[in-house]
């Protein structure tokens, strides 16, 4: 009996030191977990101390470690955000770089986090730091515009969105202005060629751009002053439609009555956006800040728009793409007939029937360009238009030529003032393999007479 009692008293000795041992663990383990927990949790606000007091290194090499230590923290992703941010704050253009890589990769490991919204934004900030002034390099203007549409369409409902818009519209209004610059340049000197399709696609691509207005009126002008007034109505009426309170409207109206076009009423949501726009305060530069605006990098986009939804569908070809065969825009010689120009190839339909500018004409994509055997400015498509005023009465082809600008007369040296071919002309380079032939001939009689001498 005794015995008895004696093992179940052992029995009863042993679950206790079993229990108390098992509390004991997990008492361990609630504590090391507890301990992790505040380590990798101390590690972040650290980190984020060290940023905040521009300790970027230090700030990136204990977020590194939280992030190799603890892969299963809580701050996992706060902390490859946080290592983004610390390159985004340091600058730089080595800096900015990284952020970009960085808020890339957030995106990809973190696509569904509510914070996927901010680091697009910030991509697109990134760029929009290190952009540009209008008539410089664009590359870093293109890759934020491309950074502010991805967020427009993916992030619609984030509180980003309005200032991601107004980024948008700012980038736009450069990249507009640096196609506004070129174009204007060209069609000052009357350089069609190169000015309408630029100005074509600015005006179909950037609508809300501060001067959109003046380069549908100077697209409708190169058409106008190279005889095609039902395309350059189509301008005029464009401008007196989408820009009703524009200075040049009136002056638009006018020229669509000359052409005995239809007058278009302006459009009521153009007209409530131009309106609201006029009312919209802006930020303009002070008398004694001006001097230092024009020391910034950066751009001046005061004159951006501040209403309406900015151009969404991304940058495709440069405007200078319409000038390869196949290309919306074909640029062809006047000067000639009808009749010359279906022979020539230089038109689609062959109505310039005189003038000896150019002409601009829309044609299908599949069109091609004149033939190479096409005379006059038709067979130099690289060559730089002029004026279309008339030449002087009895001036030779080369005078023309010379006139309005292009730079390559071969293509035009053996016509004449009725643009027939000269049969006694020869290319120059036949003309020089002639002289050094004769010259070779000399040389031979004199080393002849020599030798019989």
């Amino acid at each position: 009996m005794h015995s008895k009692y004696t093992w179940l008293a052992a029995i009863l000795a042993v679950a206790m030191l079993a229990g108390c041992a098992g509390k004991k663990t997990a008492t361990a383990k609630q504590d090391a977990s507890k301990d992790s927990a505040e380590a990798d949790k101390i590690l972040y606000e650290r980190a984020l101390n060290d940023i905040q007091h521009s300790r970027f290194e230090t700030a990136r090499l204990s977020l590194q470690t939280l992030i190799n230590t603890y892969p299963d923290s809580e701050y996992l992703a706060k902390a490859k955000l946080a290592i983004a941010d610390s390159y985004y704050k340091e600058g730089g253009p080595t800096g900015l770089t990284q952020a970009v890589a960085q808020y890339q990769d957030f995106i990809t490991f973190f696509p569904f986090l509510d914070e996927a919204a901010y680091a697009q934004m910030q991509i697109g900030m990134a760029h929009y730091k290190r952009m540009e002034k209008a008539d410089r390099d664009r590359t870093e203007a293109l890759e934020a515009e491309g950074a502010f549409q991805a967020f427009v369409q993916k992030y619609q409902h984030s509180e980003l969105e309005p200032q991601a818009e107004q980024r948008l519209r700012d980038v736009q209004e450069v990249l507009a202005d640096g196609d506004y610059l070129i174009a204007s340049f060209y069609y000052l000197r009357r350089v069609d060629k190169a000015a309408a399709p630029r100005l074509a696609d600015l005006v179909n691509r950037y609508p809300l751009y501060s001067e959109a207005d003046r380069a549908n009126w100077m697209l409708a002008s190169i058409y106008e002053r190279n005889k095609h007034n039902e395309i350059a109505s189509t301008y005029y009426a464009r401008l007196v439609k989408e820009y009703p309170l524009s200075p040049l409207a009136a002056d638009a109206k006018a020229k669509l009555v000359k052409f005995g076009a239809p007058v278009p009423d302006p459009d009521p949501t153009a007209m409530a956006r131009m309106q609201k726009e006029q009312n919209t305060p802006r930020a303009r530069p002070g008398f004694l800040k001006r001097p230092t605006e024009m020391l910034k990098g950066g751009p001046n986009v005061s004159a951006a728009a501040r209403v309406g939804m900015p151009t969404l569908t991304p940058q495709a070809e440069d405007a200078t793409d319409t000038l390869s065969p196949g290309g919306g825009l074909s640029v062809v010689a006047a000067g000639a007939n009808n009749g010359n120009a279906a022979a020539n190839g230089a038109g689609a339909n062959g109505s310039n029937a005189s003038g000896t500018g150019v002409s601009v004409e829309m044609v299908t994509p599949a069109a091609a360009d004149p033939p190479a055997g096409a005379s006059g400015a038709a067979a130099n498509p690289g060559a730089t238009t002029g004026a279309s005023d008339p030449p002087p009465a009895g001036s030779s082809a080369q005078d023309q030529t010379a006139q309005g600008g292009q730079t390559d007369s071969a293509a035009t040296a053996g016509q004449n003032t009725n643009g027939s071919s000269d049969a006694s002309s020869q290319p120059p380079a036949q003309s020089s393999n002639q002289g050094e032939s004769s010259s070779k001939k000399k040389k031979n009689k004199k080393q002849a007479q020599l030798q019989s001498q």
